[in-house]
């Protein structure tokens, strides 16, 4: 999934540098969730996991990724759709997505807010999907709700069929990458009829938890083995940027509001996102979370700045920087940078005293 700060590309050293200091194992909290990336490479790695985060989508795919260690059987649901006949059936999953990918398309809340077709009353018709596929999502989703209602599917099967839209939504979004704004013509990837997506699940064979909630509410909650930081590095909210995604996981027709039809996120706003409030934040967690090792990663032009984060985490415990150098995402190439055509991922380690 396309996602600001996404870790996919350097979940690898970023495990490898903690794993060189022996942090194997063990109850990892991984502290601002978002794409579950980190969560599910250590998940992979035999570490048992506590995840959260305030974006509701996040949450969905914690919960089918992360709290999820079963591939769904939905065995009351295939009892109600038609399956075609085969020698060699796909896995039930497969067959599920098939039907929905199949439902007639209905003329739902997204179809009439994010198309330009629902919105041709407005002065700038929003261009988020093509008529068609707003009233695909608009299908399958009302459908996973209805199946959830009357029980024909579990809270596992539910999640984990939202987490399918939300993997695959991105894909055929007219978008740069995030939904604050949406291309005036169209993306050809965005023309393409949208097809649901399968996604892999892990077992671990442990208990993991998952919230969506401030993360800072957690910090006493356990005694983390490792606790894994990935805060915003700049002034802007996530909350803004996947407000589409937002409203595709709740599907709770909210107010909406402005040229980009966005939802309200005043209650999903993070203080790292506030230069003057994120150190203060910062230290809440070194201070009064019960953890061995703490992990911090964090972007050299953050608005913490590097020496102050040095200062504040070495109070707490022996700390390590190590820096990993890789190329700037056009999108953020401009302001004082523009000229720098690469960037370093830092990570703070933190053995606490």
């Amino acid at each position: 999934m396309r996602f600001i700060g996404n870790k996919e590309k350097l979940v690898d050293w970023i495990y490898d540098e903690l794993n060189f200091k022996d942090i194997e194992g063990g109850l990892f909290f991984d502290f601002f969730s978002g794409t579950t990336n980190v969560a599910k490479h250590f998940k992979k790695k035999g570490f048992q996991i506590v995840s959260s985060d305030l974006l509701y989508t996040s949450y969905v795919l914690q919960k089918a990724y992360i709290e999820n260690n079963l591939t769904p059987k939905f065995e009351y649901l295939l009892d109600e759709i038609d399956q075609p006949i085969s020698l060699f059936p796909p896995p039930n999953l497969e067959i599920v997505l098939n039907y929905l990918n199949n439902l007639k398309p209905i003329e739902g809340f997204i179809y009439k807010n994010y198309t330009p077709e629902g919105t041709n009353n407005l002065e700038i018709p929003r261009m988020y999907f093509t008529s068609f596929n707003g009233k695909r999502i608009d299908a399958i989703r009302t459908k996973i709700e209805e199946w959830f209602n009357s029980k024909s599917i579990s809270e596992n099967e539910y999640y984990i069929l939202i987490a399918c839209l939300i993997e695959t939504v991105p894909f055929y979004a007219n978008i740069s990458g995030v939904y604050a704004a949406f291309h005036k013509k169209w993306d050809p990837r965005a023309k393409k009829e949208l097809k649901l997506r399968s996604i892999n699940l892990i077992d671990n064979n442990k208990k993991n938890r998952v919230f969506n909630d401030n993360s800072i509410n957690l910090i006493e909650r356990y005694d983390y083995d490792l606790i894994y930081l990935d805060p915003p590095y700049n002034s802007r909210q996530y909350a803004p940027n996947y407000h589409l995604l937002e409203t595709i996981a709740k599907y709770d027709n909210p107010l909406i509001r402005g040229v980009s039809g966005m939802r309200d996120y005043s209650e999903q706003k993070s203080n790292f996102c506030i230069k003057s409030k994120a150190l203060n934040d910062l230290e809440k967690i070194l201070r009064n979370a019960n953890y061995k090792y703490l992990a911090l990663s964090y972007n050299c032009e953050g608005i913490m700045r590097t020496q102050d984060i040095k200062a504040l985490m070495s109070k707490y415990g022996n700390l390590s920087l190590k820096e990993y150098k890789y190329l700037r995402y056009k999108s953020n190439n401009n302001g004082l940078s523009k000229n720098k055509k690469f960037i370093k991922e830092q990570l703070y380690i933190l053995k606490k005293f």
